[in-house]
């Protein structure tokens, strides 16, 4: 399945349920680059991107001097994600069962999927179990104080695609009705799954991680900007400077790097 079918699947049910992957590489996905290069070092380094959709980050990591590997559940999307980086080692398999030894990778990507999985905990135990001792996992995820679902939502037993206002600030019984099929978190809901409490380890007490470092960071306004070039470029300004803020908490994404040690 090429890149246009795939996009045309986007108001779809199984979009709903495992999201719509990024299809062009513009201003955005380059600035989130630049934070994952900030993060770890990738020239030379072996790095996994754990869900890769048609694999806009696995040739991006590429181009930066990684030797990259890739997986996603959707075999389509490594269809073409190898078209798109034929020197990438890329497979199909879940993320809660990475089809890898213990400590191979010095960096593990997870951008935005670690929401549709099906057991988030399973999915950041592996992420761990695969990194070296001082490598690094970067996860990008939803992030729940952002006043905008952006998966859509369910009403009446039928999907509707688009951005729902305000349903990741209802409490849980209620939000979950409306977006069954994704998750969003909060800042501890998100460091939990990789730095447990001590009374809850469990298994994951084999994988001992640390948080180096955790933000959220506002949308790249991609779309907006090619519309309407002014009113981007000022919402950029805007809402980039609010990440220097405590306003940063009702951004778009978390961005979370986690050690293990």
């Amino acid at each position: 399945m090429d890149s246009t079918a795939i996009f045309e699947k986007q108001h779809s049910e199984q979009a709903a349920l495992r999201g719509v992957p990024s299809l062009v590489w513009r201003a955005g996905q380059e600035r989130r680059m630049g934070l994952i290069r900030q993060w770890a070092p990738l020239d030379g380094a072996r790095a996994l991107v754990d869900g890769c959709g048609v694999g806009m980050y696995v040739r991006g990591l590429y181009e930066q001097g990684a030797k990259v590997w890739g997986l996603d559940v959707e075999h389509e999307h490594v269809i073409a994600a190898a078209a798109l980086a034929p020197d990438a080692a890329l497979c199909q398999a879940a993320g809660e069962a990475l089809p890898y030894p213990d400590g191979l990778f010095d960096l593990v990507l997870s951008h935005e999927v670690i929401e549709h999985v099906q057991d988030d905990r399973a999915y950041a135990a592996e992420m761990l179990r695969v990194l070296r001792r001082g490598g690094r996992a970067i996860v990008f995820c939803p992030n729940r104080l952002y006043p905008f679902e952006t998966h859509g939502h369910y009403w009446r037993g039928r999907y509707h695609f688009g951005n729902t206002p305000l349903i990741n600030w209802l409490p849980d019984v209620l939000r979950n009705r409306l977006a069954p099929h994704v998750r969003a978190y909060t800042k501890g809901g998100l460091e939990a799954l990789f730095v447990p409490k001590l009374a809850s380890f469990g298994k994951d007490a084999n994988y001992p991680a640390r948080i180096v470092h955790h933000t959220v960071i506002y949308p790249g306004y991609d779309n907006i900007v090619y519309r309407r070039p002014e009113l981007g470029r000022v919402l950029r300004r805007v809402t980039y400077s609010l990440e220097q803020t405590p306003w940063r908490w009702f951004g778009l994404s978390h961005l979370l790097v986690v050690e293990r040690v």
